[in-house]
């Protein structure tokens, strides 16, 4: 993956529907489908798709690093027009980090035909401060603890 900084118009590729997940994106900071959990220091995020299954555009703005916890192939759009086909292996890893205004806005869909399981743990010391989640992630997280 390779980080971008966003800019102020909306990507013309990706149509109007996924255009607008987009534009509302660059608020979200759900970097997965679960908030494992959260503590002073860092998120911990899960990410499990079935096959054929998506997590919507998210904007990273924290440094972070995931891992995959199962096999498996997936395609992400970006905002800068790029589309990444990529094949996963259980327990490939990779860091990455956004300096000060810097950003990566991009979806996740599982294209393969088994469940495609991520890690992502997100540092909130970074160099921008970390996006609000809703509270009910939160609340989800509070009750599964």
């Amino acid at each position: 993956m390779t980080r971008t900084t966003e800019t102020a118009g909306l990507p013309p590729h990706l149509g109007q529907n996924l255009a607008q997940d987009f534009a509302a994106a660059r608020t979200n900071g759900c970097v997965g489908t679960r908030l494992l959990s959260e503590d002073a220091r860092c998120r911990v995020w899960t990410i499990v798709l079935a096959p054929g299954e998506r997590i919507g555009f998210h904007t990273h703005v924290l440094d972070y690093f995931w891992t995959a916890v199962t096999a498996g192939r997936a395609r992400s759009q970006y905002g800068d027009g790029r589309v990444a086909e990529v094949d996963y292996r259980a327990g490939d890893i990779q860091h990455l980090s956004f300096g000060a205004g810097e950003s990566m806005t991009h979806d996740l869909a599982n294209i393969g035909e088994t469940e495609l399981i991520f890690t992502t743990v997100e540092f909130l010391d970074s160099a921008n401060a970390p996006l609000d989640l809703p509270a009910e992630i939160r609340r989800a997280t509070a009750k599964a603890a």
